[in-house]
């Protein structure tokens, strides 16, 4: 099956397979929060992006084999609903951007800042510190070496503009900064993004629109 990339609360698992690495997306919980399953085609090791919601969800489609850590983007609630029973149930090591850490109610094992590499098995994941959303918004860029960077953004960017920043200019001012000079100006158009909420994108798609995001403020 191709993968779209559209799933629904309740609906079944959308994976997209590369080379290297599967990602399983789901949706859960009230807000139609996205989590990302991603596992190491050469070891089976397991990363989950944001215990989001509905733990025994997460729990099934992690499976037998469990998973080795748990990154959360960031620390809004909708985040890490599930995150003290999949940590509990899996013993995975935890982690979070260093400046959003502390609004998490499940103690961080690895803090994490720009530029640093999350591993899963053998694939590498950098992350890129992107302020504005929140203080310590982090996203994981992939850059499959068999094709196009794949990037895991949170809810730092998503189809149609940057995340929400509650009309306060310098938040504004400080994400599209940075997710233009971490992200646009550095990714190719064909980057695959998966947000934090909704349907997937690319750079490419996005890029043409960020004069209009600038101009509006959102």
């Amino acid at each position: 099956m191709t993968y779209s990339g559209q799933v629904t609360v309740g609906g079944p698992a959308d994976v997209h397979e590369l080379k290297d690495l599967m990602i399983t997306k789901i949706a859960v919980g009230p807000m139609d929060n996205n989590a990302y399953l991603l596992r190491c085609r050469a070891t089976d090791e397991q990363l989950l992006i944001d215990a989001a919601n509905e733990a025994q969800t997460l729990l099934g489609m992690i499976g037998d084999d469990g998973i080795a850590s748990v990154v959360t983007t960031h620390r809004h609630g909708d985040h890490w609903q599930a995150l003290a029973e999949v940590v509990a149930a899996t013993g995975a090591r935890t982690y979070a951007g260093r400046d959003d850490a502390e609004g998490i109610p499940v103690p961080t094992d690895v803090l994490v800042d720009d530029g640093d590499v999350i591993r899963v098995g053998q694939v590498e994941l950098t992350a890129r510190h992107l302020v504005g959303h929140t203080p310590g918004s982090i996203a994981l860029v992939y850059d499959d070496p068999h094709g196009h960077p794949h990037v895991f953004t949170g809810d730092c960017l998503f189809p149609g503009g940057v995340g929400n920043t509650h009309k306060d200019p310098e938040a504004f001012a400080s994400l599209i900064h940075d997710v233009e000079t971490k992200l646009f100006a550095v990714l190719p158009d064909e980057t695959w993004v998966y947000p934090g909420h909704g349907d997937d994108t690319t750079l490419g798609a996005e890029r043409p629109h960020l004069p209009e995001w600038h101009r509006r403020g959102w």
